[in-house]
C-alpha cells in the first residue's frame, strides 16, 4: 500500500485547511485508514481514523468536533478536513494505513506540513 499526502500548509488560527491522502496498491486489504501528527520534539500524535468501509469513525479529544475525516470510494481518497485550527495543531501530519490481518498502521506516507500561526 502506498499513501501520498496533500493539501498542507499555512493558516492563521481559526482558519481551515483540507489534507488528502491518496491511497494506491492492494486497498482490498486496507481495514482502517488514519491520520497522525507529530509537533516539533513531540512524539507521534493519532489524531483521526476511518474503517476502509467509511462506515466507522474515531477522533482524539483534542480534535473532536474541529476535524473530520471521510473517505471518497471512488478515488481511493481519505481526507481530513481541519476547521477551527489553533496554533497547537501545528505538526507534520501523517496518513496511514492498517491491513485487516494486522493490529497496527504498517504503511505510511511521506507527511505534510501544517503550519497555524497565531
Amino acid at each position: 500500500v502506498q499513501l501520498v499526502e496533500s493539501g498542507g500548509g499555512l493558516v492563521q488560527a481559526g482558519g481551515s485547511l483540507r489534507l488528502s491522502c491518496a491511497v494506491s496498491g492492494r486497498t482490498s486489504s486496507i481495514g482502517r485508514m488514519g491520520w497522525f501528527r507529530q509537533a516539533p520534539g513531540k512524539g507521534r500524535e493519532f489524531v483521526a481514523a476511518i474503517s476502509w468501509s467509511g462506515i466507522s469513525t474515531t477522533y482524539s479529544d483534542s480534535v473532536k468536533g474541529r476535524f473530520t475525516i471521510s473517505r471518497d470510494n471512488s478515488k481511493n481518497m481519505v481526507s481530513l478536513q481541519m476547521n477551527s485550527l489553533i496554533p497547537d495543531d501545528t505538526a507534520v501530519y501523517y496518513c496511514a494505513a492498517r491491513l485487516t490481518t494486522k493490529l497496527e498502521y504498517g504503511s505510511w506516507g511521506q507527511g505534510t506540513q501544517v503550519t497555524v500561526s497565531s
